[in-house]
């Protein structure tokens, strides 16, 4: 609840059925995939003493953020110094979570095998 407060859409709107399906798959994953999501975001799995609220990015306080960003056939991107999800226009929920998952699961960060 407390990521879904603290959130900025960047340039999506909160009716956008991507932003809702976004949040859908966040409250349909499990607590790990959760602390996955929040890895590939922010660059850490947990989150700091004061919550989201105290996130922070390179130049500071970095609220998370959801930008609208490539094709539907793209994977999510994020920029963990900056807190944000580049998130393609999927056409549908499926298409969403099976990128989002892919993203999370088969990824690693740079210099990690």
């Amino acid at each position: 609840k407390q990521w879904y407060q603290r959130r900025v859409r960047g340039n999506y709107r909160r009716s956008d059925k991507q932003i809702q399906w976004f949040w859908q798959f966040v409250r349909d994953i499990s607590d790990e995939q959760r602390s996955r999501l929040l890895q590939f975001v922010t660059g850490t799995c947990r989150l700091p003493i004061g919550g989201f609220c105290e996130l922070m990015g390179s130049n500071g306080a970095q609220k998370f953020c959801i930008e609208r960003v490539g094709k539907e056939n793209w994977l999510p991107r994020s920029h963990t110094c900056f807190n944000r999800l580049d998130l393609p226009p999927y056409r549908s929920y499926e298409q969403l979570k099976e990128k989002l998952l892919f993203a999370i699961e088969e990824t690693e960060g740079f210099g990690q095998e």
